[in-house]
Parts: C-alpha cells; sequence; structure tokens
C-alpha cells in the first residue's frame, strides 16, 4: 500500500467535510473492494475516512417501504426477517454475495457507491425503483447509475440509506463466477400493481441497466413464457475471458426466465 492518513470521524458532519476538502480523500465502508485496491496499489488515497462510527446501519419497515442504512452488512440483509418477508428477492440476493467473510463486512451502501458493473445491489435498486438518501439529498434509482464505476454522488457526498419499496413479487437470479461469485449475469425482477422492473447486472458495457422489452411483457402476463421469444442483443455487453458477450446475451434470457419463475 502507499502510505496515507486515516481518519475515523464520529459524525456525519465531520466525515463530509473531510472528503469534500480534500478530492484525493476516499471513504471506507465495508472495505471488501477499497482494501484489495489499495493493497494492489490502484488507487492513492490522501487520507482514507473510515465511516464505521457513523451510525448509519440498521433495517426499519416504514409503510410499505423497507429502509436501509448504508453500512448494513449483506449477512444482516440476508437474515432480516421484514426483508425475506417483504422483499425475499434482495434477502436471496444478499445471501449470494461473495463468501461469509464478505457477506460479513460488505455492505449495501459501499457497493452502489463503488456500483462495480459485477455487482449485485445495483440490479435490485433498480429493479425495485428504490431511493437512494445521501447526506444532501435523494436520488431515484433510475438517475442514480451512470455507467461503469460511476454514480450521480458529488465530491464528498456520503450515502446514508436506501428505501426500497415493497413489490407484490421478487426474485434474484445469477449466473456466478465460481471463483469471485460475481455475476457473470444476474437477474433482478419486480412486480407491482403498476407494472414489472427487470434490471440486470454483470452483463453490460455500461454496468447496471434495464430490459425495457422484458419488462412490457411481463407486465402484460407474469410468467417465463412470456419472455421466452425475446432475444438480447450482444452489441453492448461485456466480453472477456468468463464468456463472451453472445454468451452473456444468451445467459440474459435463461436467468431471466428463472427469476420469474421464482417470482411467479
Amino acid at each position: 500500500m502507499y502510505d496515507f492518513a486515516y481518519q475515523k470521524p464520529g459524525s456525519l458532519a465531520d466525515a463530509v467535510k473531510v472528503l469534500s476538502g480534500d478530492p484525493d480523500a476516499k471513504a471506507l465502508a465495508g472495505g471488501q473492494t477499497f482494501i484489495p485496491v489499495l493493497k494492489q496499489r490502484l488507487n492513492k488515497p490522501s487520507t482514507v475516512v473510515d465511516l464505521s462510527k457513523l451510525g448509519l446501519s440498521g433495517i426499519t419497515v416504514s409503510g410499505d417501504k423497507i429502509v436501509i442504512g448504508a453500512m448494513t452488512r449483506h449477512a444482516e440483509i440476508a437474515s432480516n426477517a421484514d426483508i425475506k418477508a417483504k422483499i425475499p428477492g434482495l434477502a436471496h440476493q444478499a445471501s449470494l454475495i461473495g463468501d461469509e467473510a464478505v457477506r460479513h463486512r460488505g455492505t449495501m451502501g459501499g457497493s452502489l457507491a463503488n456500483n462495480d458493473p459485477a455487482a449485485c445491489y445495483p440490479s435490485a435498486l433498480l429493479a425495485l425503483g428504490g431511493t437512494v438518501k445521501t447526506d444532501r439529498r435523494t436520488i431515484a434509482a433510475d438517475d442514480f447509475f451512470q455507467g461503469m464505476f460511476t454514480t450521480a454522488l458529488e465530491q464528498g457526498e456520503i450515502i446514508t440509506s436506501v428505501e426500497l419499496p415493497v413489490p407484490q413479487k421478487s426474485a434474484y437470479e445469477k449466473f456466478r463466477n465460481p471463483a469471485s461469485r460475481y455475476a457473470i449475469v444476474g437477474v433482478f425482477v419486480a412486480k407491482f400493481a403498476s407494472g414489472v422492473r427487470l434490471a440486470i447486472t454483470g452483463a453490460g458495457q455500461g454496468g447496471v441497466f434495464r430490459h425495457t422489452a422484458m419488462e412490457k411483457a411481463l407486465s402484460a402476463n407474469f410468467s417465463p413464457d412470456a419472455i421466452g421469444g425475446i432475444v438480447t442483443s450482444s452489441d453492448d455487453l461485456n466480453s472477456d475471458i468468463h464468456a463472451s458477450s453472445e454468451y452473456r446475451a444468451h445467459l440474459i434470457g435463461v436467468i431471466s426466465k428463472r427469476a420469474v419463475a421464482k417470482a411467479a
């Protein structure tokens, strides 16, 4: 690692002050991506700002929404009774992230802020039509993700919580890399009274995205058969040593049908 200063502020205001005043300062949430990046000398922060003392964890039910603190661990989300009952797709998704050690350290807010193109949570936030709350504003899911490793967050802005509406049905399925457990293709589907939202992670060159053709078909008929004939173009999909863009296009159809079948 490179040398850097380390701070663990006790208040959100203090954390924001440090991060806003220094463009080279970086926030540390669960550290499951950031610490390996530091070890590989791929980032040289001036100061690492540890967010663990800000009181940003916890899960609450507020009417027809679930509010999850940004520092809530994957393991807490996977085991929470309210999430299992109201958004089972999210609980299942959290249970598939990494291994047990990762799930007890990684956080929802850290994953969303990093916006890794193969991360799981971005598909949940986008499919559920949730909102990201920060120290200064609320950002809709459709506006939050702006490309690979890029979000709408500004310099020094900290995610404080995530608000997710409770759907009628939900499910998550992923075809994962057997070593890293990252999604080669992951699909989150959510059915609401107003229609269906379906988001895909792991496949797009620009990161997570909604599959509008499938959403339209599923809103009319929520069954795997409704999307059986939909062909996904491979033009804007990732191609790497794990899977070609054509294979990912094929997997999107297969994994989407599995997710719908599980939800239905």
